[in-house]
């Protein structure tokens, strides 16, 4: 059984016991959040949603807020004696997936 959710403007597949790496939710370790925008369900019968399928949820606990590697962003122009160089550090949340109702 597995469901596809939308968060942080992404979907994303989720399956019961898995971890999932999310957008920067505000929510505190340890704690559950549920996900009320599930797009598909997919048991024995798969649910589409229209946009979103009615009555179902998807339910995950906290496992760890953090940042993810550094990216440099290096812009160089020639002939102008011009460079700039920025760093980023994307903020996600771990989540690890304990229930899919529908």
């Amino acid at each position: 059984m597995y469901a596809i959710v939308e968060t942080g403007g992404k979907q994303v597949k989720v399956v019961v016991g898995e971890s999932i790496f999310v957008e920067k939710l505000e929510v505190a370790e340890g704690e559950t959040y549920t996900f009320d925008k599930v797009v598909l369900v997919s048991d024995d019968k798969v649910l589409v949603g229209n946009p979103y399928v009615k009555g179902a949820t998807v339910t995950a606990k906290v496992e760890k807020q953090g940042r993810g590697k550094k990216i440099v962003i290096f812009k160089y122009r020639p002939k102008k004696h011009s460079a700039s160089k920025k760093g980023h550090r994307q903020a996600y949340t771990k989540l690890v997936v304990e229930a899919i109702n529908k």
